[in-house]
């Protein structure tokens, strides 16, 4: 659940944003800028979370005044390795966030934390996760929330797509790339399986709208609208000209054990009974027009 400290949207001094060079936080920092809001977004450039020395280095950033926004991390983490990884880059960040604490932290988490068996998921579900990438998000969340004592908020996004999506997993972004490059789109199986995706801006604008109310809790950044890949494989397809074919492929292992998962919305519409997600088929069809302008405007 998540709650307000304000009854009104206030404008924080500065929102540090740590992770600015991802794909969530760089969406994150054109969202804040878009407002006018005073922004420093902090990539692997400016800070190296897994560098010796790493704490002392954003304690010299950070004011106690800022609102920072974490999304920083080694994604997907698959690995032991690349979950210590993680955790390093954590313990870095809580080093910091402990010595000069900021009016307001926002984490960056995942809906992966919850247990499989979860459905449909509310902020309120067992946070029992059975991957790394989900062990991962669920430690960090509980070092943040222990050792820094500030106004803490966590926003789990379910699956997010985007044009600027650098990781080719499957789902739309690895479906329109194969379009894209004349190759059929490759399903596992049928594609029954359902699942609910949401466009990065939408977690962008969710980000900011717990930022300027400092809320603290948990909010899951979800449609509420599970759809199955087979359905968005064919959304895709039919965007090109000719309509790209899509392929059914043996899994390559057995059908996941999680075929479904839905979630209900409520918790988010009575935190923010204004906001509207986009429509998965209206999002596609932007994205596969954000993709195209820059060949459009090469051949232009």
């Amino acid at each position: 659940m998540l709650e307000h400290s304000t009854v009104s949207e206030i404008v924080p001094d500065r929102v540090v944003v740590i992770g600015a060079g991802g794909f969530v936080g760089s969406t994150i920092v054109k969202e804040m800028t878009a407002r006018n809001v005073r922004t420093l977004g902090l990539t692997r450039r400016e800070l190296d979370l897994l560098a010796g020395g790493a704490d002392k280095v954003l304690a010299g950033i950070l004011k106690p005044t800022d609102s920072v926004v974490f999304v920083s991390a080694v994604a997907p983490a698959k690995t032991s390795k690349q979950l210590l990884a993680n955790i390093q880059m954590a313990e870095a960040a809580v080093g910091a966030l402990a010595t000069v604490r900021p009016a307001h932290l926002l984490y960056i988490s995942s809906d992966a934390v919850y247990a499989d068996d979860a459905n449909p998921v509310t902020e309120a579900s067992a946070v029992a996760p059975s991957t790394v990438h989900g062990m991962m998000h669920a430690a960090r969340e509980l070092m943040f929330r222990t050792d820094v004592q500030t106004r803490f908020a966590t926003l789990r996004p379910t699956l997010i797509f985007g044009s600027a999506d650098p990781h080719n997993g499957y789902g739309p972004n690895r479906f329109r790339r194969q379009a894209a490059a004349g190759v059929p789109i490759t399903i596992f199986g049928e594609g029954e399986e359902q699942r609910d995706h949401v466009a990065v801006e939408d977690v962008a604008r969710l980000a900011a709208r717990i930022i300027v109310r400092a809320s603290v809790g948990s909010l899951n950044a979800v449609t509420g609208v599970s759809t199955s890949f087979r359905d968005i494989a064919r959304t895709v397809a039919a965007q090109f000209g000719p309509a790209a074919v899509v392929q059914s492929v043996p899994r390559p292992g057995p059908r996941p054990h999680l075929l479904h998962r839905f979630f209900d919305v409520a918790e988010c519409y009575q935190a923010f009974p204004d906001f509207r997600f986009e429509r998965l088929e209206a999002g596609l069809k932007r994205v596969h027009g954000e993709a195209l302008r820059p060949h459009q405007e090469e051949h232009g």
